[in-house]
């Protein structure tokens, strides 16, 4: 049943890439109360599912590193949490100190370079939400439910941060490359099972990198984001997790 909803729910996330740029009525600025309760939801269920699932993978990994120079990250996985936080912070940097760059060079465009490496670092990031889909202990059918509608808003936040930054460049090759990756990684979850180590680390990365995206297009005073959508969202989706 799971392979059957996961398949179905990996379609939608390809489809919230391709089309997202037709929602019109989600704008930027002032920033669409839709947008703003989806990222109190994805907030939600990184703080009420996958860090609860670190401590889980924590435990799971306990005593599998024989190395003595990485077994502290048996112990210390939120330390990697804290590690995807500041290398998502680090590319919102760089992509922005890029764009002050051309700007004085009267070009609005991102470099190349710093184009690929931050749609590269997105498309990681999907690749691991994609295998997630199918290789998540899920708690019954509405679990796999709640973490489309968390990841499908959270990517239709993301949509609309990376096309502001990138404009054409990011309908062009960004949005087509974050679909294939995602479905990348859900074929891969299907036909194989990736070591508990590298995905209980990436989960961590990953943890760190929606609380990251989802505070910089929350946070800044231009965005004008809504306070009370953003809190509904944050209430309703954590009700709707504790009581599953």
């Amino acid at each position: 049943m799971f392979e059957w909803l996961g398949f179905i729910f990996i379609i939608g996330f390809i489809l919230i890439h391709i089309f997202s740029k037709q929602m019109k009525f989600l704008k930027a600025v002032p920033r669409s109360r839709l947008l703003s309760v989806g990222g109190g939801i994805s907030v939600a269920y990184v703080f009420l599912h996958l860090l609860p699932d670190l401590a889980k993978y924590q435990d799971e990994i306990h005593g599998a590193l024989e190395n003595e120079s990485w077994s502290f990250l048996e112990n210390h996985i939120y330390l990697i949490a804290m590690l995807g936080l500041a290398i998502f912070y680090g590319l919102e940097q760089m992509v922005k100190s890029s764009r002050r760059r051309n700007s004085k060079m009267e070009s609005a465009n991102t470099p190349t370079g710093v184009f690929w490496v931050h749609i590269g670092s997105f498309a990681l990031y999907n690749a691991l939400i994609g295998y997630l889909l199918i290789r998540e202990d899920y708690e019954g059918e509405w679990g796999i439910v709640f973490f489309f509608v968390a990841m499908g808003v959270h990517f239709i936040t993301n949509d609309k941060g990376l096309r502001a930054t990138h404009q054409e460049d990011y309908d062009k090759y960004g949005r087509w490359l974050l679909a294939a990756a995602i479905f990348i990684g859900w074929l891969v979850g299907m036909f194989t099972e990736v070591n508990k180590l590298i995905v209980s680390i990436a989960v961590a990365l990953l943890a760190g990198g929606i609380v990251l995206n989802v505070l910089k297009e929350e946070l800044p005073e231009e965005r004008e984001s809504s306070f009370g959508a953003f809190c509904l969202g944050l209430a309703g989706y954590s009700i709707l997790l504790l009581f599953l």
